[in-house]
C-alpha cells in the first residue's frame, strides 16, 4: 500500500515507518513545517521516499493519514488535487489533547463519515468531541531501543520540546521545585535558552553539579545519555501522552510523573511514581537518586510494562488493519 502523510511528529512518524507500506512525505526547498520530507534525527526505512507538492499531483495513493487541521481543510487538496476522504481514502491522527471548556471540546473533524479519526490515547478518545465522525484508538507503539539503562549519573533527566513557550502545559515552571530534590538535566528542543536556580544551591551549569540545560541531541544519543540518569521525570500538566516517557521507561529508567492526561493508564505499578503532588514526586526522585538498586527494579518493571504495551508489532498490526480498512 502506497500511503502520503506529512512529517510532523517525529517519534511517531518513525514507529509508523516501520510497517510493510510505502510511504511519501512532502519536501519542499526550505523544508518548513509543511515539507520536512525525511527525518535527520531519526532513522527511517529507504520505503519512505519524498515528493515535491508538483510531484504529488501526479503520485498515486492508496491513503493519505493527515494530522492538522490546514491538512484537511485545504492542504491535502492543494498539493494533490485530491479532496480528502473522498478522492482518496483518508485516517485523520489527532495526536494533541483538547484545549479549552470541556463543553468546547469539538473536533475539527467531527461529523464526517468520509474519513476515520484516530486518536493516539483513550483519554483523547474521552475528551474530545468527535460527533459522528467514525473513530478509533490506536495507542502508540515505539521502536525499541533496547535496554541502556545504567543509572551511573546521580542525577533525574526531562525532555521538554520548547520548554519555554509552553511553560505550564509541560510543568517547566515547576523544574525549579524539582531541581531543588535532585540535580536535574532538561533536554529537548529549545531547552537551552530555559534557566532556573536552584535554592540554597548552585546554578545550572555545563560543567558543575546544579540542574543544566543541554539542548537537543539526535535521538540515537538522547537514548545514550537519558539512559546514564537514574530517574526520569515527566512534568508535563497538559499533552497528549508524551512519547520521550514510553522511551524512558522502554530505556529501563524508573519514572516520576504527574499523574495527568494518560500518564496513569502507562506507567504500571512498580514502575515509578505517579502523583499530582509536586512535594511526592519530588521526594521519589529524590530517594531513586539515593538508592541505585531502587530505581535499577522500578526501571526494569517501567520496561516491561512498556514493551507489553507499546510494542512496536501491535502498533503496526492495528494500522495494518485499519489501512486495509479504509482502503477497500
Amino acid at each position: 500500500m502506497r500511503v502520503l502523510l506529512w512529517h510532523v511528529h517525529g517519534s511517531w512518524t518513525t514507529a509508523l515507518v516501520q510497517g510493510d507500506h510505502q510511504y511519501v512525505v512532502p519536501v519542499t526547498p526550505d523544508r518548513g513545517p509543511d515539507g520536512r520530507g525525511r527525518a535527520r534525527t531519526w532513522d527511517w526505512p529507504a520505503s519512505v521516499t519524498e515528493l515535491s507538492p508538483d510531484q504529488l499531483r501526479d503520485a498515486h495513493f492508496d491513503a493519505v493519514v493527515l494530522q492538522r487541521p490546514h491538512e484537511l481543510r485545504s492542504l491535502c487538496e492543494a498539493w494533490t488535487g485530491r479532496r480528502p476522504g473522498r478522492d482518496v481514502p483518508t485516517v485523520y491522527v489527532e495526536h494533541n489533547a483538547p484545549q479549552g471548556r470541556i463543553a468546547e471540546m469539538r473536533h475539527p473533524a467531527a461529523d464526517r463519515d468520509d474519513l476515520t479519526l484516530v486518536h493516539v490515547t483513550h483519554f483523547n478518545g474521552l475528551f474530545w468531541d468527535t460527533g459522528s465522525t467514525p473513530t478509533r484508538v490506536i495507542e502508540h507503539g515505539i521502536v525499541d531501543p533496547g535496554h541502556r539503562y545504567t543509572g551511573e549519573m546521580a542525577r533525574a533527566a526531562v525532555v521538554i520540546n520548547e520548554a519555554r513557550r509552553r511553560a505550564r502545559v509541560t510543568g517547566t515552571d515547576l523544574l525549579e521545585r524539582f531541581s531543588a530534590a535532585a540535580p536535574l538535566d532538561l533536554f529537548g528542543m529549545d531547552a537551552e535558552n530555559v534557566a532556573w536556580s536552584v535554592p540554597n544551591g548552585p546554578s545550572p551549569s555545563a560543567n558543575g553539579e546544579g540542574s543544566r540545560s543541554l539542548g537537543d541531541v539526535p535521538q540515537a544519543r538522547m537514548h545514550d545519555e537519558l539512559a546514564r540518569r537514574r530517574v526520569y521525570l515527566h512534568p508535563i500538566r497538559w499533552t497528549s501522552l508524551g512519547l520521550s516517557l514510553l522511551e524512558a521507561m522502554h530505556l529501563g529508567m524508573p519514572v516520576v510523573a504527574l499523574a495527568t492526561t494518560e500518564a496513569p493508564e502507562a506507567v504500571p505499578a512498580g514502575a515509578g511514581v505517579v502523583s499530582t503532588r509536586v512535594d511526592a514526586l519530588a521526594e521519589a526522585m529524590r530517594a531513586y537518586v539515593a538508592e541505585p538498586e531502587r530505581a535499577r527494579e522500578a526501571g526494569l518493571a517501567a520496561r516491561a510494562g512498556a514493551l507489553e504495551r507499546y510494542g512496536l508489532d501491535r502498533f503496526l498490526a492495528d494500522w495494518d488493519v485499519l489501512l486495509e480498512e479504509v482502503a477497500r
